[in-house]
């Protein structure tokens, strides 16, 4: 039995399909909205048709944009010898933040995992062996996650750009800086291994 009206109701089940929102959050959510004055809802409404009308897909990269092409792509400050492979748009996000990497990207949306029944023509690859045609890349990146999809997902494209003689490399996996080896789980130091450098 509910103790909502079927309208809060509502609104709460809709917050709950969410990702990562459970019951208690949900209903927080709905009640801060409706505690909110009607123009503060009203551009929070405005916000999301906006953003579900404007946005598109770049055409070159698959990276989710008001324009096409989007600003990353349209940058020719960039290096365009060098493509990152992501999983997904977050992905792409996570990485600009750092500052460290100046070059394009391509964004597969998702990852190999038969499980799933998701194979490599239900992703962005086809489209990043398009792109790899004219001979400017020199090196891919495979930023995909390091989970078992993520893996098989890399190594899949790196099969296929091996005869391209395009060097494809893989970002290094391992303990996080001031992490501690005694809490570092098996799968995390054996990467950390394989991944060690010279000093």
């Amino acid at each position: 039995m509910s103790y909502f009206s079927p309208s809060i109701e509502k609104l709460i089940e809709s917050f709950e399909r969410l990702p990562s929102i459970g019951n208690k959050t949900a209903i927080r959510l709905a009640f801060y909205m409706l505690n909110a004055s009607k123009e503060e809802t009203d551009n929070f409404i405005k916000s999301i048709q906006d953003a579900k009308n404007n946005l598109k897909m770049c055409s070159k990269c698959y990276n989710i944009s008001d324009t096409d092409p989007c600003n990353i792509c349209s940058d020719a400050k960039r290096d365009a010898t060098k493509i990152c492979v992501v999983e997904d748009v977050k992905d792409l996000v996570a990485i600009e933040r750092i500052h460290e990497y100046n070059g394009l990207y391509h964004v597969l949306h998702g990852s190999i995992s038969p499980m799933d029944g998701i194979g490599p023509d239900d992703i962005k690859i086809k489209e990043l062996l398009t792109r790899l045609m004219d001979g400017n890349v020199k090196e891919v990146i495979l930023a995909t996650n390091p989970k078992v999809e993520g893996e098989a997902t890399a190594m899949y494209i790196s099969k296929l750009i091996k005869p391209m003689g395009i060097k494809a490399t893989r970002l290094a996996h391992g303990i996080p800086v001031g992490g501690d080896l005694e809490y570092t789980d098996e799968f995390t130091l054996g990467k950390a291994f394989e991944g060690r450098t010279e000093l």
